[in-house]
């Protein structure tokens, strides 16, 4: 089978520029970003893939950030006996063979993705501290008010369960925890 892999990092983006023309008996599509591998559809085609079948994917920063993620993604693959094909790169990689070159170039290819991520967070953190200075950044609006916070200790100290504490709230447990020591302090 052909799977054809499209990935955005946001629900607003869409997929409309990957994969024009390319045939494919199934499509998975993500919009969740590419720092992890922890993707529901991408989880999804990985365990539908059998032996010979093949992925295509547009680029390498739509399967990864990463490049260790990258290069175990595609040793995964070719462990499958399965092909992937990168179209914008060129780069074609299966089980059969090896490829001195192609193996090189994935690195570097990996590299410079995770580097190109790595210098959109710097961009952003200075974008931000900039904003701060200027008093036009006030961060993210709190997700409680002072009321359910007030609430939400008063919980925490009654010992109910932190599950249904962040269910209660609408958070998840880790910001049931960072509330609650943030406003003890």
């Amino acid at each position: 089978m052909i799977f054809n892999y499209l990935r955005v990092s946001t629900i607003v983006q869409n997929t409309e520029r990957q994969l024009l023309n390319i045939h494919c008996d199934r499509e998975y599509v993500d919009k969740a970003s590419g720092k992890d591998m922890n993707r529901q559809n991408f989880k999804l085609m990985m365990d539908n893939l059998r032996a010979g079948d093949l992925v295509n994917v547009h680029s390498l920063d739509r399967v990864g950030r990463n490049t260790a993620d990258i290069l175990e993604l595609v040793k995964q693959i070719k462990a499958k006996g399965c092909s992937i094909k990168f179209h914008k790169e060129n780069l074609s990689f299966d089980g059969t063979q090896a490829d001195l070159y192609s193996d090189l170039m994935l690195t570097i290819l990996a590299a410079f993705s995770q580097f190109e991520r790595n210098i959109i967070l710097e961009r952003q953190r200075e974008g931000i501290a900039i904003a701060k200075e200027k008093g036009k950044y006030k961060g993210r609006k709190a997700k409680l008010d002072s009321g359910q916070l007030e609430s939400m200790k008063i919980d925490f100290k009654e010992g109910m369960e932190k599950t249904k504490i962040a269910e209660k709230y609408g958070v998840t447990r880790s910001y049931v925890y960072q509330l609650v020591k943030e406003a003890s302090v």
